[in-house]
């Protein structure tokens, strides 16, 4: 086999209109399109598009605040990020009331330090109160 020869896609193993008809009906498949502030019929392509061809690396667009803003969207201020890092560093985040409904296991996922803050498989790790203090002066800038 010459190297010239194009790979075959890795993709979906079942017939695309099957997977469309499931991921249409699919509870969560309406709500993610919801959420993304997407129409359920082009969500659903665009998963499709993707599960087809898995090698497709995604578009990502760069825009500054202001075509953003210009567009309706609001911005996190730097006051706003730090106070999310904080908060996140402290193990005060929690989880969103959207995850808890998915029915997810976490049993299933690897073990490791808690994202939470809480004791067990995380012993011997604190929260380092330098890195908190620089976080909540804007990443040590000033």
């Amino acid at each position: 086999m010459s190297q010239d020869t194009p790979r075959p896609k890795r993709g979906l193993k079942r017939p695309i209109e099957v997977v469309r008809a499931e991921l249409l009906k699919d509870a969560d498949t309406k709500r993610i399109a919801k959420s993304v502030g997407m129409e359920l019929e082009a969500y659903v392509e665009l998963v499709l598009e993707y599960a087809q061809d898995k090698d497709k690396e995604p578009m990502i667009a760069v825009v500054s605040d202001e075509e953003l803003h210009a567009k309706g969207f609001k911005t996190p201020t730097n006051e706003d990020v730090a106070k999310l890092l904080t908060k996140a560093a402290k193990g005060e985040l929690g989880v969103n009331e959207e995850f808890e409904k998915s029915e997810f296991s976490s049993a299933r996922a690897p073990k490791g330090p808690s994202l939470t803050g809480e004791s067990g498989s995380n012993a011997g790790l604190k929260t380092d109160p330098a890195l908190l203090d620089q976080v909540k002066k804007g990443g040590g800038k000033g």
